[in-house]
């Protein structure tokens, strides 16, 4: 267990959010199922029993960087890596990967993002054990993937080979499986021959590998990355990290784990999970994992609810609502902003937001 590490990436604002999560306070830092804690909070507690706290890793942004320490008292200094500019998944991984390699080069280590939820507590520590046994004797790259239960156009897939193209035994069979290839987000009538081929999973975005068989696909894959990142060997853990990581990240390009790195390798298996996992990326998704009444209504706040059903809302404890005659709407309010749109329209939140950039950098 002392050579396993996590890295948890809590730096991305979550614009599908809003107003919920803002650029000043993203949706990882509140506490969006009402539990008491914190996404981040929730994230970070997760993996109690899987690594000690002195091995996890959080890398956010600088704006980030107290509300980290607030939130999770526990971790030193070094154990909040801070990013100067958003590089996407790549760079972000890179630099923590880096970073545990000069300290531990036996290193086991799981990569999760901050904002999704998980019911199943239990399975996902066992599912992850799964995934860590893989890493610690193979030298692969292992994600997770969640069977799905409905054929989704917000998730991207991963094709797995079959049993019947397998060469490995039973016992592998059922847990760990070879990648065929990534695919993005499809339509809904390609989601639906996904789902009913039964060799498909959501990709979780979460990841388990040793720290060489990172670094080596870092270096194969996205030599840039790896180049830059390894120049850092004497930095960190010093006064000298921070003026190396700014650098760092004005040389490093934008580019996702996946498309740089995961899509390419040859040596990328899955592990096929059922945890009650959400990624949480938008407001039908919160209303997909949360508790409903007898009206099938999600509700966090003071409201009375009048013909009123299949909504979510999430207002103010302070604020007295009343709704009626809604159907299917989402009902937000944060901090002086108000959302009412209905929840098959969620994807125009992002245009939402930026005609209020245009009005006011105080509603994002």
């Amino acid at each position: 267990m002392n050579n396993t590490y996590v890295i948890i990436m809590a730096g991305g604002v979550g614009t599908r959010f809003w107003p919920f999560s803002r650029t000043s306070y993203p949706k990882q830092f509140h506490d969006v199922l009402g539990t008491g804690r914190t996404l981040l909070q929730q994230t970070a507690d997760r993996f109690d029993g899987i690594c000690p706290p002195e091995n996890i890793f959080i890398v956010t942004s600088t704006l980030y960087k107290d509300l980290c320490q607030q939130q999770l008292p526990q971790l030193t200094v070094d154990q909040v890596l801070c990013e100067p500019v958003a590089r996407n998944t790549a760079p972000c991984i890179a630099y923590a990967c880096y970073k545990i390699a000069q300290r531990d080069p036996q290193a086991n280590i799981v990569v999760a993002p901050a904002d999704h939820i998980i019911l199943k507590e239990d399975e996902f520590k066992r599912t992850i054990s799964t995934a860590l046994a893989a890493t610690g004797q193979q030298d692969v790259l292992v994600t997770l993937g969640i069977q799905p239960s409905r054929p989704d156009t917000g998730y991207g897939y991963i094709q797995y080979v079959s049993d019947a193209e397998s060469e490995t035994n039973e016992t592998e069979r059922s847990a760990v499986r070879k990648v065929k290839c990534f695919l993005e987000k499809p339509n809904l009538e390609l989601a639906r021959q996904f789902v009913e081929s039964g060799e498909f999973v959501w990709n979780a975005g979460i990841f388990v590998w040793n720290v060489k068989a990172i670094i080596n696909a870092f270096t194969t894959y996205l030599p840039e990355v790896a180049e830059i990142f390894a120049e850092g060997n004497g930095a960190y853990y010093t006064s000298h990290e921070k003026a190396f990581v700014d650098k760092a990240y004005s040389l490093t390009r934008s580019i996702s784990i996946d498309n740089g790195v995961m899509e390419k390798a040859d040596n990328v298996f899955v592990v096929l999970s059922d945890f009650g996992w959400s990624d949480l990326g938008t407001w039908k998704s919160l209303y997909e994992a949360s508790d409903k009444n007898a009206d099938q209504n999600v509700v966090d706040g003071h409201v009375m609810l009048y013909d009123t059903k299949n909504c979510i809302i999430k207002t103010p404890k302070n604020r007295l609502v009343a709704i009626n005659g809604l159907d299917g709407f989402i009902v937000a309010e944060y901090d002086n902003v108000l959302m009412i749109c209905r929840k098959e329209d969620e994807q125009k939140v992002k245009a939402f937001v930026a005609d209020a950039k245009e009005q006011g950098a105080e509603f994002v």
